[in-house]
């Protein structure tokens, strides 16, 4: 009796041993890893909604002997199993047993059937307002402008030997939103989910200090101190009714397979908009969307088990989306500069840089960097314009992605 008390006390240690032999470190580097993604969200504060649970996720999965994210049920052996009814053997009965982790559950409810991203753009679409850019649309261009970038990468991982389907999944870092690459990847590459989550956010709270180095190296002095003047059109609310309707339906003409992501975007938008159903935008741009990145973020960290993330693809796909994030930049600001020519030097080429889809962010950085070199320009509203046009940007491109796809038959 006192050797098998002493052989229950030992299994207390099984985590402990696990630890310490070869596989074990992986999973201390992982824990490590974890623990950084946490400290980033609440230290530094770093995307803290995001990165806090997926910090945690990433721990929880990462203890030996965790089986959160323990798929349970085999289907296969349960449908064995209902035909041959009390006869099934016993080891029929144990694979057929529904040992479902939590997490596991979670992931399963919200990530593989896109509900989680889908429910996190209603909220983005109720909480953004798409007037600066309808007072001008033309400055819609710099969002398409600012998308460049997902395409250029696309080729890049195809040259770097990536399917079809990982190298969309990974190029759409390079829309800089996080729920979009979410979306994609959790799809058509969920083997890459956690890598291509933790680059989209990370790059997202690093766009202030990626973008402003190649906004000076881009641009003359006289470009970044060209004042813009402030917009003085309004916009009638019928008009901003009406928007998002019409992009909903363009979209799923167009591009039907991204359709579920501009109509999620827009349903938002259309509930702010009409002032009838404010109990659902509140709703959907807080509770909802707070509860929707909770169970996000645990269940992407989840995917972060050491065996599936510490491989040099993960270095490659944070190296692709860096080089996403940059070229958006360089084509951005490039274009803005082109437009600064044409309009005979009265556009601020610095806008171009907002036309990503880090809302309101980029926008933000563009202010900065206006007034650091001109204290009396002010482009902010300008720049919004071309960041809420990011927005739609990006969700089209990976719409058009997916689209020319299906329409090759790889999905």
């Amino acid at each position: 009796m006192l050797e098998g008390i002493l052989n229950g006390l030992l299994g207390l240690t099984d985590g402990v041993q696990a630890l310490v032999t070869l596989g074990g470190l992986k999973q201390i580097v992982m824990l490590a890893i974890g623990g950084t993604l946490i400290f980033l969200g609440v230290k530094k504060d770093v995307e803290p909604l995001l990165l806090v649970p997926i910090g945690f996720g990433c721990l929880l999965v990462n203890i030996p002997g965790s089986e959160l994210m323990h798929q349970g049920i085999d289907i296969g052996a349960k449908q064995v199993l209902d035909a041959m009814g009390p006869a099934a053997p016993e080891a029929l009965k144990a694979m057929a047993k529904d040992d479902t982790g939590f997490i596991r559950s979670i992931y399963n409810m919200g990530i593989a059937n896109e509900l989680f991203p889908l429910l996190i753009f209603i909220g983005i679409g109720a909480m953004t307002d798409f007037g600066p850019l309808l007072e001008n649309p033309k400055i819609l261009l710099f969002g398409a402008a600012g998308q460049c970038g997902i395409f250029l990468t696309l080729l890049l991982a195809l040259a770097l030997g990536f399917p079809h389907l990982e190298a969309v999944s990974i190029a759409v870092i390079g829309a800089c939103d996080g729920p979009t690459a979410i979306y994609v990847a959790s799809q058509y590459a969920p083997q890459l989910l956690g890598p291509i989550s933790v680059a989209a956010y990370s790059y997202m709270a690093l766009v202030p200090i990626i973008q402003p180095p190649i906004m000076k190296a881009l641009t003359t002095e006289k470009e970044r101190t060209t004042p813009m003047p402030a917009v003085k059109r309004s916009v009638s609310a019928n008009t901003k009714l009406l928007f998002p309707i019409v992009v909903t339906v363009v979209t799923g003409l167009i591009a039907p397979k991204g359709l579920p992501l501009m109509a999620s975007i827009m349903l938002g938008n259309f509930m702010r908009e009409c002032g009838a159903v404010t109990r659902l935008t509140k709703a959907s741009e807080n509770e909802i969307a707070n509860i929707a990145t909770l169970f996000l973020g645990i269940a992407i960290g989840a995917t972060m088990a050491a065996e599936d993330f510490l491989k040099p693809t993960t270095l490659a796909i944070f190296a692709l989306g860096f080089v996403a994030i940059c070229l958006d930049t360089v084509v951005g600001v490039g274009f803005g500069k082109l437009w600064y020519v044409l309009s005979g030097g009265r556009m601020n080429p610095l806008i171009g840089a907002a036309g990503i889809s880090a809302f309101p962010m980029a926008a933000r950085v563009v202010q900065a960097q206006g007034q650091r070199y001109n204290k009396k320009n002010f482009l902010l509203m300008h720049a919004m314009g071309a960041n809420c046009g990011g927005q739609i940007g990006s969700v089209a491109a990976a719409a058009v992605m997916l689209s020319v796809l299906k329409g090759l038959g790889l999905i």
